[in-house]
Order: structure tokens, then sequence, then C-alpha cells
């Protein structure tokens, strides 16, 4: 900060046309800056609303310290005068008015004792001008305690050593209000080189420091969100590795039948979500000889999602076991799911297969039919009645049973298969796959079933997880 004594050439007022014109300048910003926080919408749980609409705040509190620098730049300082030491009483702080009170000057004279503040001081120390303005050992009176020291030595250091002031403290002003300044000084020198005086602008940095200390809070929480969702992701993913069968690429059961089955499935993640979905597959040999196919969707994200899915798979493939039929095991599913900690709806299809009668039975929870795929054909099963698992106590599911042949193909999925982007000129996702009919003719395998599958829905921006499990009846 250049003293006022040893300035090698008198200051340049700027021109005033270029100063109005920063003024509009910034007075527009300021607006645009204002719309874009006020259409900023945050809840409770919104992390990054939180953290931009923090960053609008600090933006705003930086326009209005540069509108209200440019002003004071552009009136230019007060002429000195001995009038100007009786001064009007200071009216309290309200609104737009404490928007323009943020900066101050002072000078405190060593060899009269004399103390200049300037209007805006005494409005932001919210002190009287009768009070008179503070003699340099009596402003640490009005500081923290914890902040004193720090005022001690800038002051020191400035009259001593002649070394610049640059540092903050908090004051406590008559009101009881809590004001944080950034002050910044020098000392001023008389002809043989002694401090004569100090000189130093005082700023209220209170509204910045508090939207600063909001944005650093709010980025803080954002990144503590961030790291939980990658921790939550981990272990969902880890969790879903650990329940779904470990088997890739195809599955016979039983072996050495004809009728017995070729299987192949595939987990498609979303493309829209960070955290892992409650869908899953499987596919069982059961002590009776039969198989077990199911697909099912646990509502929710996460490792709630996953969790909630390990549950009811392992539940249901401890019932398939046990010779329970696909219809009442469905019940108990939904039983199961009511009584949960974690309430939850869930969609589940299963089936169990014969491979000597080569019959399918099956049974359905609010979800999509099996597709059925013949000599080039395709077909939905008519489903039985079955709701949500979980939507409504004591609900009662029905079973059909359906006869394959060898040949046949059958394509169970979850209705997060079909992107929702897709444009309303293309078919819905089940004409999509009765589409593949003649394709699966002439597949050699499932898990080629499943390639094609994947083809026609792999690419899209899928806002739910799927998954996909084919069955091939084998000769």
């Amino acid at each position: 900060m250049p003293s006022h004594l040893y300035a090698d050439r008198p200051a340049q007022p700027p021109e005033p046309g270029s100063v109005d014109a920063l003024i509009s300048q910034t007075r527009q910003l300021r607006g645009e800056v204002d719309a874009v926080r006020r259409d900023t919408v945050v809840d409770d749980d919104d992390a990054q609303g939180r953290w931009q609409r923090a960053l609008c705040d600090l933006a705003v509190h930086h326009l209005d310290d540069l509108r209200a620098h440019l002003g004071q730049l552009k009136e230019g300082l007060p002429p000195a005068s001995p009038e100007s030491a009786v001064l009007p009483q200071a009216a309290p702080e309200t609104g737009a008015e404490a928007q323009q009170t943020r900066v101050g000057s002072a000078e405190w004279n060593l060899l009269t004792d004399e103390v200049s503040w300037s209007d805006e001081l005494f409005q932001i120390f919210g002190r009287s001008p009768e009070a008179g303005a503070l003699p340099l050992d009596e402003l640490g009176s009005t500081l923290f305690s914890e902040d004193q020291p720090l005022l001690t030595a800038m002051v020191t250091a400035c009259l001593v050593d002649g070394k610049p002031i640059d540092g903050e403290f908090r004051i406590v002003r008559a009101d009881g209000r809590v004001r944080t300044l950034h002050m910044r000084g020098e000392p001023v020198l008389d002809s043989d080189g002694c401090t004569a005086s100090m000189w130093a602008v005082l700023r209220d940095v209170s509204e910045l420091r508090r939207s600063q200390r909001a944005v650093r809070e709010s980025r803080d929480s954002l990144q503590r969100r961030q790291e939980i969702a990658q921790t939550e992701r981990r272990l969902a993913v880890e969790l879903q590795e650990a329940v779904l069968p470990p088997w890739r690429g195809s599955l016979r059961f039983p072996h050495d039948i004809t009728g017995a089955l070729d299987v192949a499935a595939h987990y498609l993640p979303s493309a829209t979500s960070a955290l892992i979905g409650g869908d899953w597959y499987d596919a069982l040999e059961l002590p009776d000889g039969h198989s077990m196919l199911t697909v099912g969707d646990l509502t929710g994200h996460g490792v709630t999602a996953t969790s909630g899915m390990a549950m009811m798979l392992g539940a249901l493939r401890g019932m398939a076991m046990a010779g329970i039929e696909p219809g009442p095991l469905m019940g108990w599913l939904n039983q199961l799911l009511e009584t949960s900690v974690q309430p939850a709806l869930g969609s589940a299809v299963c089936c169990r297969y014969d491979p000597a009668r080569q019959v399918l039975s099956w049974a359905q929870a609010g979800h999509p039919a099996p597709l059925l795929f013949r000599h080039g054909q395709g077909r939905s099963l008519l489903p039985p009645e079955g709701v949500l698992l979980g939507a409504t106590s004591g609900a009662a599911y029905g079973q059909a049973e359906e006869r394959l042949e060898v040949g046949d193909v059958l394509v169970l999925h979850t209705d997060g298969l079909t992107p929702r982007s897709i444009e309303f000129s293309k078919a819905d996702g089940t004409e999509r796959l009765l589409a593949l009919a003649p394709h699966f003719s002439a597949a050699r395998s499932a898990q080629d079933c499943v390639r094609l599958v994947i083809g026609e829905f792999g690419e899209g921006e899928r806002e739910d997880d799927a998954c996909v499990l084919v069955a091939r009846i084998g000769s």
C-alpha cells in the first residue's frame, strides 16, 4: 500500500465514465448470478446442490464488494477539513445499506494522538461518531480475546519495524454483532524517516468469509457423499458378485438327458446410475432332477437393494431345493418381503422345469412373462395371477404350465432391459425381443442367444439395471 507521503506522483483519478461502465457491468452480472442462485433448487439430501448454491452466494458477495469498491472509486476520497471531526450519528446497518459500508479507513497520529476514522469505519464498528474514534491502545478491547495478540503483533511490527499490516481479526460490536475485519495498513514516515502515524484500510469481510465457509463445508459434504457412494458401490458390487451364480458362458443341466437345458445369462448395469440395483438371475439343478430358473428385481439401488436381493435369492433357492412349487414359493417370498426390516417391492418370475416330461411350471409376481421361441416364431406365455412382492399381505399366486419341445428357446428378463430413452417410433422391449425369433432359431447355444440380446439392448442409455436369462431345450 503506497504511502501518501512517498508517492512518486499524484494519484490520477479514473475517468468517471469508465467507472460507471464497470459499475453497470458489475450490477448486470450480479443480477445474472443471483438469478442462477434463485433457480438452484436444493433439498436436504442434495449435497451437490448445496455446494452449487454456496458458490453462487460467494460470487454474489464478491460482486457486491466489487460494486461497493467501484462506487468509492467513483466518489473519490472525502475532503479533509476541520468540520469532518463532527460527524452525523451512525445509523444501524440494514439490508442494502450494510452492503455499501464494508470498507473504511483510519489514521492514528503518533505525534499528536489524533485519530481519524472515516464515516464507513464508524458504521463497521457500530460506533457512534459522538463516542469518538478508538485510539490504537483501545482498539484491541473490541477484539475476541484470542485475536488480540495478532493485532498487537501486527501493530508492533508496523510501528517498530516499519512493516506493512495485512491480517484479519474478529470484533464484537456494541450491539453484540460479531464481524470479521481484514486490515491492511502501513507506517507513515516523517522527513527524518521516523514513524509519524499509521494509516490503514479496514474491510468488513464477514459475509464473504461466511460464504467461503459455506462453500468449503458444502464441498466437504459433497466429497464425503461421493466417498460414501464409492464405498457403497464397491460393497454392492462385491455382494452382487458373491450372490449371483458364479458360472459364465453356457450351463447345461441335467447332464446327458434328452430335453436338458442349455442356460446362459447376463447382467446389464445401469448407464445413468452409479449404484448397483437389486436385479437377479439364477439357474439351479434341483435334487429331484428338475431345474429352477428365475429372474427378479427388487426396488432401490445400492447396498440396501443388493442385500435385499441376496435375502430374496437365498430364500428362493432354499425353497426350490425343498421342492416347493413356483406358485406357493411366490407366496412365501411375498410374506418374507412384507416382514423384512427394509420395506421394498419386488417383481419376479420363477420356473420349475421337468426334463423327463419337458414341462415348465411357472409363476410370476408383477413381472414380464417369459418369452417362448419355436420354429422362428416367438410369443409371450400367458401369465397366471400374481401381484408385486411386498404389495399386498396374504396375496395368492397362480401357477401355469407349458410343454416345451427340443429346440425351444425360453427368454426371461427384468423390465429394465429396455432403455427408457428409446424413441417412440421404435417397438417396445417385448416386441424387439420377439423380433429376434429368426436369429434365435439359427443360434447354436443359449450363449449365442444372450449375445443377440446384448447386441440389441446393450448399447442403449439404460436408466435401470437389467438381467436376461436364456434357456434352450437340447436334444
